[in-house]
């Protein structure tokens, strides 16, 4: 584990430790949280795995969900939550819980839980993996990574072979390509994957249709009554990356594939990655522009009155996957906490 998550499990403890969290609820004008999800799979996580951050086990979802609500916390719909937030007086504080990317573990994991509790939720879709032909990237790089002692790396048209051999390296080299990646315009950071897939015999297209359900099980998925289908993109590109032209194509195609699909136009974004680095005003303005209800980022924090008026850029707090103590479910359901380390990091 870094030493950023360390220090923040560090902070979770001390949270834990002193009960503050239930006062903060108490004395917090904040109104509500968004749980974000990714993966939720039985499996433990080998020992190199960069990408367990974006996996919980089915046993922590489901403690979640009956801790939040014995903290007295409902869990409601994201129209309902945009609802409760434009209410002139606070009510009952909630929780919303949101998977982005349609993995098939969402399917065989999770939906049995959340259909136990009776658990509504949201789901961000990026049409191109659902359709087989996306980069899940990020897992790609793992991958290679996992199976290889040495990889070659490309970078200003120098290539360096890199000592792969253990865990330690191993991850040192994801975080050099990854935040490689991360930095690239699209087109180049898609043109990279590919040749670095194909130099090591690992194929992107079958990786995707193994991990993202197709269009007749997320019709499955999506039928059941608990679901809200949101937009997520085409190629779950990082939209501040893109001119503003092909930034509005990919948010208003997958609205127009989502609608082809399921006969309901979604009114629920979902910005790729998230952060800062992938979607910013220029954005919050497009999903405003193409009709969305609500868009979604992964900055933490909670909900408060105030975002009723900018629902556009609304906060979210990561179900971390290195956190999946049930000790910590307290600190996660304080949304002014994560308010406050959003102010601190931001």
């Amino acid at each position: 584990m870094s030493a950023k998550y360390a220090a923040i499990r560090a902070m979770f403890e001390a949270l834990w430790l002193s009960r503050l969290p239930g006062l903060i609820r108490t004395l917090s004008s904040s109104r509500g949280v968004i749980f974000t999800l990714h993966r939720v799979l039985p499996e433990e996580p080998a020992d190199f795995s960069p990408n367990a951050i974006l996996q919980v086990r089915p046993d922590f979802l489901d403690y979640v969900i009956e801790r939040v609500r014995d903290l007295d916390l409902d869990i409601v719909s994201l129209d309902e939550a945009l609802e409760r937030l434009a209410a002139p007086q606070p009510g009952r504080r909630f929780i919303v819980l949101t998977f982005d990317d349609a993995y098939k573990d969402n399917l065989r994991h999770a939906l049995p839980i959340l259909r136990r509790h009776d658990a509504p939720f949201t789901l961000y879709v990026p049409t191109a993996l659902v359709d087989g032909v996306g980069q899940l990237w990020w897992q790609a790089i793992e991958d290679i990574i996992t199976r290889q002692d040495a990889i070659a790396m490309t970078s200003d048209g120098q290539t360096d072979y890199v000592d792969t051999s253990t865990t330690v390296r191993k991850n040192a080299a994801f975080n050099t390509l990854y935040w490689q990646m991360r930095k690239m315009p699209e087109p180049d950071r898609v043109a990279l994957v590919r040749s670095f897939a194909t130099a090591y015999g690992y194929d992107l297209d079958r990786q995707c249709r193994d991990l993202i359900m197709d269009w007749q099980e997320l019709r499955l998925f999506a039928g059941d009554p608990l679901c809200t289908i949101g937009a997520h993109t085409v190629h779950h590109y990082e939209l501040a990356k893109l001119p503003i032209e092909q930034a509005r194509s990919e948010m208003a195609q997958s609205v127009d594939i989502l609608l082809a699909q399921f006969g309901q136009r979604p009114a629920h974004f979902s910005y790729p990655l998230g952060g800062p680095l992938s979607a910013d005003q220029r954005e919050f303005d497009l999903a405003r522009e193409l009709g969305f209800r609500s868009a979604v980022t992964t900055r933490p924090g909670g909900l408060y009155a105030r975002h009723a008026a900018s629902p556009h850029a609304l906060p979210r707090v990561s179900l971390n996957g290195y956190f999946q103590s049930r000790r910590y479910v307290d600190v996660f359901a304080t949304g002014a906490i994560f308010s406050a380390m959003g102010k601190l990091t931001g």
